[in-house]
């Protein structure tokens, strides 16, 4: 799949979302807020004091972020009224509207609160906080995605062995968030992986629930759960193509998956990988990077109402940059 990146960015330009991105004052972040303004791939909104913000962005040499909308909880006019949307939304857990005013002073719950009222479409965060940070206030306001209780990490790996997956390109899950998913969650895992895969990557998902077994050829608890776990996201989705368990040579070799698994549709064809616990994922889309020299971006999260993206604390700017365009088309999914 050439220029995969080109095309998210050019679909990201075709439709712009409402992007937060609320560590405004971290260098990275404002530079790849700067470069996506000036390609106008998103709408930007910063989150942070509009004088600290455009004294950084000279001192930097950024040209655009005047483009950009700047909100300052401590002075914005909508800070009282989300303090409000905060005390409803947490109010069986004892939030008062005295802690409410104080919590939305933090960043990461104000563009929260601005995706749940409406007046944007996505957050990234993750340059400075960390995935516990950013995905707290996500799952407190935002709230999962309708049927979905189990939020999980994608990765999209580009790989030079274009025999693989759709032109060297499979989407990996879970790789970030639920360390031992039972097979409801690996279920889950399965569906949201694969809607990220079409959202995202615009692939028509083929699905391998990953194992050390194909089809019954060894016995063990743990292929039994991506065996329930398959039969459970079929349910879900009866019109995703799945199938499982299957050895990974077995999801992605033709020869392999006619011999391993006969008469599947996904055998040897599949683009999405789900890994049957995280320990597998993380282990396994690092060695594909690293051994394969595949580009991995990513994780990518998924099973939120609305979409908010992890970075790495060691990401770049160029790293940021195609997370504003991964989100902005996760939030055109999610309205579609």
């Amino acid at each position: 799949m050439a220029n995969l990146i080109e095309q998210l960015c050019a679909r990201a330009k075709a439709d712009k979302q409402r992007i937060v991105l609320p560590e405004s004052l971290e260098e990275r972040t404002i530079t790849a807020a700067d470069m996506a303004l000036r390609d106008e791939l998103a709408e930007i909104i910063l989150i942070g004091n509009p004088d600290e913000i455009h004294a950084l962005a000279e001192r930097l040499g950024l040209k655009h972020i005047g483009k950009a909308t700047i909100i300052d909880p401590a002075t914005s006019e909508k800070t009282e009224e989300y303090a409000q949307l905060l005390t409803q939304l947490r109010a069986k857990k004892g939030m008062t509207i005295e802690k409410a005013r104080q919590q939305v002073l933090d960043p990461l719950y104000f563009g929260c609160l601005i995706i749940k009222s409406g007046d944007a479409d996505g957050q990234i965060s993750g340059a400075l906080s960390t995935t516990g940070d950013t995905l707290r206030p996500a799952l407190q306001i935002i709230k999962c995605a309708p049927g979905i209780t189990c939020v999980s990490g994608a990765m999209l790996l580009i790989t030079p062995a274009t025999e693989y997956g759709d032109d060297g390109v499979i989407v990996m899950g879970d790789v970030a968030v639920t360390p031992m998913p039972d097979a409801n969650q690996l279920a889950q895992i399965a569906v949201c992986t694969a809607q990220t895969a079409q959202a995202v990557a615009g692939m028509d998902p083929r699905v391998a629930m990953l194992s050390f077994s194909t089809k019954g050829s060894a016995k063990h608890e743990v292929c039994d759960k991506v065996i329930e776990a398959t039969r459970l996201a079929k349910e879900m989705a009866p019109d995703l193509k799945i199938d499982g368990e299957m050895q990974a040579d077995a999801a992605l070799v033709e020869s392999v998956g006619a011999k391993k698994c006969p008469g599947s549709p996904i055998a040897g064809k599949a683009n999405v990988l789900v890994a049957p616990c995280l320990e597998v994922g993380n282990i396994g889309y690092k060695l594909v990077e690293r051994l394969a020299h595949a580009e991995a971006i990513g994780p990518i999260l998924q099973g939120i109402a609305r979409p908010v993206n992890d970075l790495s604390r060691g990401c770049c700017v160029d790293d940021i940059y195609k997370m504003v365009a991964i989100t902005a088309c996760q939030a055109q999914a999610a309205k579609a």
